[in-house]
C-alpha cells in the first residue's frame, strides 16, 4: 500500500517527483485515518509556498485536517476534479486523487522526505 516511487513528509502527504516538479497528495494512512472524505479545499495556481507549509483542509465526516506540502514551489495544477468528487482520494489516494503540481524551487527538499521503507517505518510508531 506504499508505493515504492513516492517520497513521504511526516504529516502524511506524498511526493511523486518527475523532473522539476512534484505531484503532491495524502498517503492511504492519511485517508483511512480521515474516513469518508466530503470537501477538500486546495490552494490556487501560482500559489509559491514552502517546504511544510500548510496549502489546504481535507473534510471528512469524522474531522478537518490541515495539508502541508512536503516541497516548495510554485503550485502549477491543481486536481479541480476533487472540488466535485473528493472521495476520489478515498479510493486513489496515489493517483486520481492528487492534490497539487508544484514546480519545485529546490530539489533538496525532496531528499528531506522519507523513502517508502521509512514510511512504513514511520508507520509502525503512529499505530496504537
Amino acid at each position: 500500500m506504499i508505493p515504492a516511487d513516492l517520497r513521504y513528509h511526516h504529516e502524511h502527504e506524498w511526493a511523486r517527483v518527475h523532473g522539476g516538479q512534484a505531484t503532491v497528495g495524502i498517503s492511504h494512512f492519511a485517508q483511512d485515518a480521515l474516513g469518508d472524505i466530503v470537501f477538500i479545499d486546495l490552494p490556487k495556481v501560482g500559489t509559491v509556498v514552502n517546504a511544510g507549509q500548510q496549502i489546504g483542509e481535507v473534510e471528512s465526516t469524522k474531522t478537518t485536517s490541515t495539508i502541508y506540502t512536503p516541497v516548495g514551489g510554485t503550485i502549477s495544477k491543481v486536481n479541480t476534479d476533487l472540488k466535485d468528487h473528493p472521495e476520489v482520494v478515498n479510493s486513489d489516494p496515489y493517483g486520481k486523487g492528487w492534490m497539487v503540481v508544484i514546480d519545485l524551487t529546490d530539489g533538496g527538499d525532496v531528499d528531506k522526505l522519507m523513502t517508502a521503507a521509512q514510511y512504513e517505518a514511520f508507520l509502525s510508531t503512529q499505530k496504537h
